[in-house]
């Protein structure tokens, strides 16, 4: 297993009136991030917020290329980016437990925070289709060019690892900085991942080792 320091190429933040980031998506313009009771979309070039979409957003947040997907509490909700508006909610695998959200492969990957797990699940239904273990608590949760990554947050130590998708066996460690939380994960589809800083606010950009 590889293991090095996560090198923070940029932060960004803390927001007006939002003391939390949790999940993040990246539409190709725009990181989409979850603070509570909104959905905000941010310009990585300028670092300013450009949107929001006033709904529950407290976990994972992905993009399937049309809709955003959010975590609210036991839910999964799509909605139009467009409008705002919520077209279809399913259930969360994990209950309210629920972290990170990632699309892939036409399907949603979902983490389980304290379970240590990732659930692959019908986008439509919820159903789980498969289960793949980690052996430490989930955060955000990324799929780039073929790879898993997902964040981990236990006490003052987070990293964002790339794990094998069929064992859940760690390949690869980004140590983040002492204190340095990890809550969402989303990739920028190149060399770098955005990652959502927890209770501190903030995003950060970390490079994706190639």
């Amino acid at each position: 297993m590889k293991r090095s320091a996560a090198e923070i190429v940029r932060e960004y933040g803390p927001f007006p009136g939002v003391d939390q980031v949790a999940g993040v998506t990246y539409d190709g313009q725009h990181v989409w991030f979850a603070a509570g009771d909104s959905l905000k979309a941010l310009d990585p070039a300028t670092g300013e917020t450009v949107r929001s979409i006033e709904v529950a957003a407290h976990a994972g947040t992905a993009f399937d290329g049309r809709h955003l997907f959010q975590i609210a509490e036991e839910h999964i909700q799509k909605i139009d980016p467009k409008t705002g508006r919520v077209l279809a909610t399913i259930p969360a695998p994990g209950g309210g437990g629920d972290s990170g959200l990632a699309w892939a492969e036409g399907t949603l990957w979902v983490g389980q925070y304290r379970d240590r797990k990732i659930h692959q699940i019908d986008p439509e239904t919820g159903a789980v289709l498969r289960t793949i273990e980690s052996n430490r608590f989930v955060t955000g949760v990324s799929w780039v060019d073929g790879e898993l990554w997902h964040g981990t947050w236990e006490g003052d130590e987070s990293d964002v690892r790339r794990i094998d998708p069929q064992t859940g066996e760690a390949l690869e460690i980004l140590e983040m900085p002492p204190g340095t939380a990890v809550s969402g994960l989303e990739s920028d589809g190149g060399d770098q991942f955005f990652c959502g800083g927890g209770p501190t606010g903030k995003l950060r950009a970390v490079r994706r080792p190639r």
